[in-house]
């Protein structure tokens, strides 16, 4: 039942992004354009024309982003804090299937917006020297790595991607715990989840502050080499990012359970 809640959370959210991705890459393009045509032509208006181009080129790149994030939060509101919520619930599905359908695809989006991000610098930066030069340097520095660290090089790509998946997951699951919280009174839902984001975010700097400075009293690197340390340091973020996530994913999953209202 999980792959059905993707498969219509996937393609109620691709209505949105879909479009918001092939306009980034056409202003991508049109910026491209107007950069060669700046270089070329002394047109006081071609220049004015390029420039909003550039704009709008950098306007688009904050919208998909701040959109990913705004679609991530308000599909969980609407679809299980508001009436949809009423249907949702009667699915033969269970809570932690309906989380998870939310997790999964807002992180599946986060990591798109990132890499439309990526591919969109790379077209308006586009020019052929540039891209043979730099896929020489990335071929020599894969290289390198792979002669130098070898098989530690692709387990810190690996932690590195788990740690990018928990990081998504648990900024997902902080805004689900708030909202979960917000809306179990029976007044001023909306201000409520916003006051609890503040305190949950409040908290977990708090225990995130003194759990750095006891590390480092305790310095529990001092006798590992520079690979290990990576290594070291790399799982305590996975562990931390882990228990972050766990305890937001409880916090709502237990609302929803026990304290959801509807009206």
């Amino acid at each position: 039942m999980l792959g059905k809640l993707l498969k219509h959370e996937f393609r109620a959210t691709l209505r949105i992004m879909g479009p918001l991705y092939l306009v980034l890459m056409a202003l991508s393009v049109c910026t491209n354009l107007s950069i060669h045509v700046y270089e070329l032509s002394d047109s006081r208006m071609l220049h004015i024309l390029g420039a909003i181009i550039m704009t709008a080129f950098g306007i688009g790149i904050v919208g998909v982003c701040v959109v990913s994030v705004v679609l991530m939060i308000s599909r969980f509101r609407r679809n299980l804090m508001s009436d949809e919520g009423y249907v949702m619930f009667t699915l033969p599905v269970s809570i932690h299937e309906l989380v998870w359908s939310k997790i999964i695809v807002s992180v599946a989006w986060f990591a798109a917006t990132v890499v439309s991000v990526i591919l969109s610098g790379i077209i308006v930066t586009f020019r052929i020297a540039y891209v043979t030069g730099f896929a020489a340097q990335l071929k020599e520095m894969f290289q390198q790595i792979t002669a130098y660290y070898a098989m530690n090089g692709i387990a810190m790509v690996l932690e590195a991607l788990l740690l990018a998946f928990l990081s998504c997951a648990a900024i997902c699951l902080l805004f689900y715990a708030s909202i979960a919280v917000g809306h179990s009174f029976t007044n001023r839902k909306a201000l409520m989840s916003v006051v609890f984001f503040f305190i949950f975010q409040f908290a977990t700097q708090v225990v995130g502050s003194v759990s750095a400075f006891g590390l480092a009293d305790y310095n529990p690197f001092m006798n590992m080499g520079p690979v290990a340390v990576v290594h070291a340091g790399m799982w305590l973020a996975i562990l931390a990012a882990l228990i972050y996530c766990a305890v937001f994913y409880v916090i709502t999953t237990y609302m929803l359970k026990k304290r959801l209202n509807l009206e």
